[in-house]
Order: C-alpha cells, then structure tokens, then sequence
C-alpha cells in the first residue's frame, strides 16, 4: 500500500525531487516558518483553548482535539482554510489517517508489506484501503471546489499553486511533467498526515508527562508565570523559556515518536559495524538508537530535561537530537512542527495544569508507547484545570 499512500515519503528519483522542492517552497511561501505561519498557530490555539475549556476540569481524551488543532495548521497552508472541529467532512478526514497510522503498524500490513503475495488477503489491508480510497474521494471533491474558483493571481493555499503550475505546464505544451493528478493527490495526502499525527501525537506525549511529573509542571509553569505573565507566548520568546525550552526537547527524544527514518538508499558501496552494504541497497536508519544511545544521554530511558541544560540552566543543543532525521530526507516540516510544539505547549500550559484522572495516581500513568508508524500514548484520560 505504500505506492498508494505515501508519495513524498516512499517514492524516490525525479518525481520525489520534483515534488519535495514544489512542496518545500510553497509551504514556505505560505509561511511556514514564518510569522504569518505563527499567527495562524496562536488563533487555533485559542480554538482548542475553548474545547478543553468545555470539559471544566473533567477527565478527557487529549486526542482528537489536539489531531483537529495541529491538522488545521497545514491545513490552512495546504487547501488555504481552516476547518471548524464540527465540519464532519474534516473531521472523518483527519479520524481516517490516524486510524491508518495506527493500522500500518500492526504485525499483519507489516507482514503484507514484506510479502504482499503472501498476506494479501488480510482484513486490516482491506480497512487501511477502504479509508484511503475514502480520503482520496474527499480530496478530490475539495480539489474540484478549488479549482473552480481557482485565481492565478492569488494562490490560497499549496493546492491552488499545484493547480497553477499543471495549468501553466499544459499551456505550453508540457503533457507529460510530474505535475497531475495522482501526484497531487499523494503530495497532499502526505501533507495532510505527516503534518497532523505527528505534531499531535508528541503534544499529547508532552501534555501526558506533565501530568506524570508534576514537579517538572511546576518548573515550567513558573517559567511561563515570569518571563510571559498573561500574554500570548511568541517564537521569538524560546530564547527566554529554556527550561520549557528543554522539556519539549526532551519529551521529542524520549518518545522518539518516528523510531525508524524513512527509507533511504546507499551511494556507494560500504562497510558498517562489520557488514558489507552494497551500492542502491535500500536502509532504514534507526533513529531510536542514536536518541536514546546510552553513550550519548546521562539517562536515555528517564524523562531528563537536564539533558538539554548546562550547569547554569541555559539550554544547550545536542549533537544526538535527531528527532526530524537527516539528510536528505529531514523532514520537510521541520520548521513548523517545532513552532506549533513550542506555541502549542507552552500556552496550554499557561492556561491549564494537567493532572491524572481522579483516582489515578502519578506512577499509574502508561508511558509504554502504542505502536503504529509512529508511536503514540496509550488510550488515557486527562484533566485540564484552567489556570487563568
């Protein structure tokens, strides 16, 4: 299912090329990293402010409003708007993808993945097709509003660039460039989960160990109390947060949400820890072993902000902090998830204190990771108790 499913992830040669630069400078060209990018991320902030507002300290399942959140950021940079939480449309469209996520890491897609002859026949494919065909449909439907009201003049969003250039292309005579349909398609479609479950998921694993460690809650929270006071955080003030600055660091090391960097090829014929490696062999790098390497961190498997702190409190960088991989596959939205992490947390944690649902203790809260792509929390409730 991969050919289907993940294009800009799993493809490679031109068409890979040609889609990573389009989509890497359009989504910077509609902000990503950028303040009008910020903006976006502080207004939604304040619409997930409002869902866990109406829960009124009850315990409460983080995930679906911080998936509808952070989906609605790339969202916004990828079809030009946002969505409300109540539009079902977008709301079956991001509860798909996570199902899928969570899916594509079970023991029988892997299975099919290595021996599609052989497991072919398997009911979890037959789910994770029936949702992305289910995906493809709703994207098309939306690609077909925006193009009818589509203005070369004024792009809305990445869709509405695409659609200018494949124009454009055809107009000159080009019918057979990278730029059609199922390129489009499978660009978005990677956008559009890239961009949702793993911000999301390493909020929710952020919010889950204040919970858990409530002293480390208190540092933080003090911090906030200080050097912002009521205002809205900005970027511009991580440089001031260090500690928070740290925790967010160290809660992306130690869920080490992606344990395995997407496939990457050898350029050259080599030799690693003893094993011949030849030319074009396909590797997957292990990104796990290098963040939680116990030659690199004081305490690999323990929530340990120090880790990112020098001896006077002031954040310090790690050369083994490859949360987003390397190369020339890094993560394209690199930029962006750390902006929405840091804007997200830290005004969640302005507005709320986290805390286990009554009659859970501290210990009691599961960090064993759920497997899928990525690994998620296990299912877990929260309360949210608002602060100002």
């Amino acid at each position: 299912f991969n050919s289907q499913h993940l294009w800009v992830l799993w493809s490679n040669g031109d068409s890979w090329r040609e889609m990573r630069r389009f989509a890497l400078t359009n989504l910077r060209d509609f902000g990503m990293g950028k303040k009008a990018c910020e903006d976006k991320i502080i207004e939604e902030c304040q619409h997930l402010i409002e869902v866990f507002k109406n829960f009124k300290g009850k315990p409460f399942d983080t995930m679906q409003p911080t998936n509808y959140a952070v989906s609605n950021i790339i969202c916004s940079m990828v079809y030009g708007s946002r969505f409300e939480y109540s539009d079902p449309e977008f709301t079956s469209m991001v509860d798909r993808t996570n199902r899928n996520v969570l899916l594509s890491g079970s023991l029988s897609l892997q299975l099919y993945n290595m021996f599609p002859r052989i497991f072919k026949w398997v009911a979890r494919r037959k789910e994770f097709v029936e949702m992305a065909v289910a995906n493809q449909k709703q994207n098309f439907a939306l690609f077909r509003r925006l193009k009818e009201t589509l203005n070369p003049e004024m792009c809305r969003g990445f869709v509405d660039a695409f659609l200018v250039r494949k124009q454009n292309l055809e107009a000159s005579g080009n019918k057979n460039s990278h730029f059609h349909n199922e390129n489009l398609l499978m660009t978005v479609t990677n956008l559009f989960s890239a961009g949702t479950e793993t911000t999301s998921t390493t909020l929710r694993w952020g919010l889950l160990l204040m919970a858990k460690y409530p002293k480390i809650q208190d540092r933080v929270q003090e911090e906030l109390r200080r050097v912002i006071g009521d205002r809205q955080v900005q970027v511009s003030d991580r440089k001031s947060l260090q500690f928070t600055d740290a925790v967010i660091h160290e809660t992306q090391r130690l869920a080490s949400i992606v344990p395995t960097a997407l496939p990457h090829r050898t350029s050259r014929d080599i030799t690693f820890q003893g094993s011949f490696i030849k030319k074009g062999t396909t590797v997957y790098p292990l990104l796990t072993s290098v963040l939680h390497d116990p030659s690199e961190w004081e305490k690999p498997h323990s929530f340990h902000p120090a880790h990112f702190l020098d001896k006077d409190g002031k954040f310090v960088k790690r050369d083994a902090f490859l949360p987003f991989s390397a190369g020339r596959r890094i993560c394209l939205g690199e930029s962006l998830a750390r902006m929405e992490l840091f804007i997200f947390f830290t005004t969640l944690l302005q507005h709320f204190r986290f805390t286990p649902a009554p009659g859970v203790r501290e210990d009691d809260l599961d960090l064993t990771p759920r497997g899928g792509i990525t690994l998620s929390p296990m299912p877990h409730l929260l309360c949210a108790v608002p602060q100002m």
